[in-house]
């Protein structure tokens, strides 16, 4: 699964990936691998962070046909 998470994160909020992964409520680790597109978050995780960027789920996070 491909997202823009980082892209956005930084544009929108300039949050620190450690700031913006307790936000969410994982760890900063996690918070890299998500962005790094190396693990695939559960439904849970990426509704908040759709939330905290106020970016649409489908704008953040897409299958790659």
């Amino acid at each position: 699964m491909k997202n823009k998470v980082k892209i956005v994160r930084i544009e929108k909020e300039n949050l620190t990936q450690g700031d913006f992964a307790k936000l969410v409520g994982v760890t900063r680790q996690t918070m890299n691998l998500i962005e790094a597109q190396k693990y695939n978050p559960t439904i849970r995780v990426c509704l908040l962070i759709s939330k905290y960027l106020e970016t649409p789920v489908d704008e953040l996070f897409w299958i790659e046909e």
